[in-house]
């Protein structure tokens, strides 16, 4: 009986999923195969595969000191976010999510706007903002100190990439604080009441009672800002092609300038397929240790 039940769902199976698989083939897996084969050859993109290097385009990826270097601000970007952005993110949900504050929907509106952004937009935004003529930044020094000169924010090697971290807090932490507040609104009410009135400050029932129950809603959170982090390109590409002197380098601005500016569509493909290890393996990482703990 329960073969023919599983026999008889199976088109309805088919007939649902059927749509979903095709376009993730052609639009996923077709792709990461192509890079992966494009990865194993010497290729501009034009003419037949020819010019067989096996892994040498991953050697050479590795010793390169530009993608070493892009590679850290990746990791950089990472802790970051972890240690900045989501605490931020969280501290807030903590505020705004509590059924008695005051404007909460304006808040949360307002925090989630620089979201809706995009990416481009958001690095123009900020070009204007960083601007040492004309921008706020030199507003605000000039108000704080008049004979003090604005910081050139994006042309300085030594704090371009800081300058831009402060970009992506701005625009991500909110989308942060809304899954974090959307968790905080799954947790019973009664609990923390509960907790208060046998005694518990607001710290403690945030510490052993509001923070357990939304372990699960931190760890999706962790899990989209480490992803997001190693895929950061729009922003940086629009606030300066990761210059001067590779100094906000990314490895997606390093794959589009190597790869697809200067023609050289098979080391382009290994760093593809590096990004793309790297991403997968923390996700098989995260679904085998964090998301079966949250079961």
């Amino acid at each position: 009986m329960k073969t023919k039940t599983r026999a008889a769902r199976f088109p309805t199976l088919l007939l649902l999923l059927g749509p979903a698989l095709v376009l993730f083939t052609a639009f996923v897996v077709v792709p990461v195969a192509q890079a992966a084969v494009y990865s194993l050859y010497k290729w501009n993109g034009m003419g037949p595969l020819s010019a067989f290097r096996g892994i040498q385009n991953f050697v050479s990826l590795a010793t390169d000191p530009v993608f070493q270097k892009a590679l850290w601000h990746n990791v950089l970007i990472v802790v970051i976010s972890l240690g900045i952005e989501i605490p931020l993110a969280l501290g807030l949900a903590l505020i705004i999510g509590k059924s008695e504050f005051k404007l909460a929907v304006f808040f949360r509106t307002f925090f989630f706007m620089p979201y809706v952004l995009s990416e481009v937009i958001t690095g123009v935004l900020w070009q204007f903002i960083y601007h040492p003529q004309y921008g706020l930044v030199k507003a605000i020094v000039h108000f704080l100190s008049p004979s003090s000169p604005a910081p050139i924010l994006l042309g300085n090697p030594r704090i371009t990439l800081w300058a831009i971290m402060v970009v992506i807090i701005w625009k991500y932490f909110g989308f942060h604080m809304t899954i974090l507040i959307a968790g905080l609104q799954d947790i019973p009410q009664e609990l923390r009441e509960a907790a208060r009135i046998d005694g518990a400050s607001r710290g403690q029932v945030n510490r052993y009672v509001t923070l357990p129950l939304l372990r699960t809603t931190i760890q999706l959170s962790v899990f989209f800002s480490i992803i997001g982090s190693f895929q950061v390109f729009d922003v940086v590409w629009a606030m300066g092609k990761g210059d001067p002197v590779n100094a906000a380098e990314t490895m997606v601005t390093y794959l589009y300038k190597f790869g697809i500016q200067r023609l050289s569509i098979g080391y382009g493909s290994s760093v593809a397929v590096m990004i793309f290890v790297i991403c997968l393996s923390f996700s098989i990482f995260y679904q085998r240790t964090l998301a079966r703990e949250a079961r």
